[in-house]
């Protein structure tokens, strides 16, 4: 890319404030001109494309082209492309960096995706980035502050189709240790099951708190973003918003005495 970008977008699903979200901003400001942040407010993990339809939205300024909104994700790109950069929209959305990969069956839950997802509806390019790490360590942001910005610039270089965005998944590793990129794929089995956890408030009224179990050691397809992360690849895997499963399409027809797809 010979030049920088106008304007881009960054949000996130961990919160305005978080330390992902700082790196990202140091990621824009090597590729773009202006760099807006529109973000969440507080913690929206776990929101996949959710919209706010049966509740306001609230939005509040927190410095020169740096916002925090009251929504999820794919809210914040709403609000940023529909009504505060309408008069000149995004080059480019990048979603992240998010604390923690998104990888396999996360993918359909994370927010951090959503909000890249919602991009594309909106007709904008998307980016979604994440950093693995091993907990109880911190997550190694200089490797995605050193990585991101190189990769984002060939990816916007691809003569790519509107409807496609990326999910860029960087290793729990020093950014000197990484060892090469791997385009890759999803696989199922990295959620185990999800958890049920009840309570009960100071007025004695119940309350839960649900989480998921990941078992990511059950994932064995070579060619998945989990094995990318495993052999401390930068996973990068290009997702759409089409859901077909082509594959189903015959059997279908011929099952239920129905036409199939043309092609």
């Amino acid at each position: 890319m010979s030049k920088p970008l106008s304007r881009v977008l960054l949000t996130n699903d961990d919160g305005v404030d978080a330390d992902g979200l700082s790196c990202l901003v140091d990621v824009a400001e090597t590729l773009a001109d202006e760099v807006w942040v529109v973000a969440p407010e507080r913690d929206q993990s776990g929101s996949s494309h959710s919209v706010s339809l049966h509740e306001p939205i609230r939005c509040r300024q927190l410095a020169e082209r740096r916002f925090a909104v009251s929504g999820t994700p794919s809210d914040c790109v709403i609000m940023a492309s529909q009504h505060l950069m309408q008069d000149a929209l995004p080059d480019l959305v990048l979603s992240g960096v998010n604390r923690g990969a998104n990888v396999s069956d996360s993918v359909a839950y994370s927010g951090t995706i959503g909000a890249a997802m919602t991009a594309l509806v909106m007709g904008l390019p998307a980016v979604a980035l994440s950093q693995a790490f091993r907990s109880p360590e911190p997550p190694p942001w200089h490797t995605a502050r050193r990585h991101a910005p190189e990769i984002i610039r060939g990816l916007l270089e691809l003569d790519r189709d509107a409807a496609l965005c990326f999910n860029v998944n960087f290793p729990a590793v020093p950014p000197e240790a990484v060892r090469g990129r791997t385009i890759c794929r999803q696989a199922r089995g990295s959620i185990a099951s999800a958890r049920v956890e009840a309570r009960v408030d100071t007025r004695d009224k119940p309350y839960y708190w649900f989480a998921f179990q990941h078992e990511s050691s059950v994932v064995t397809d070579p060619d998945s973003d989990v094995a990318a992360l495993r052999r401390d690849c930068i996973g990068i895997s290009p997702l759409s918003l089409e859901r077909n499963d082509t594959r189903s399409e015959a059997l279908l027809a011929q099952r239920l005495d129905a036409t199939a797809p043309a092609g």
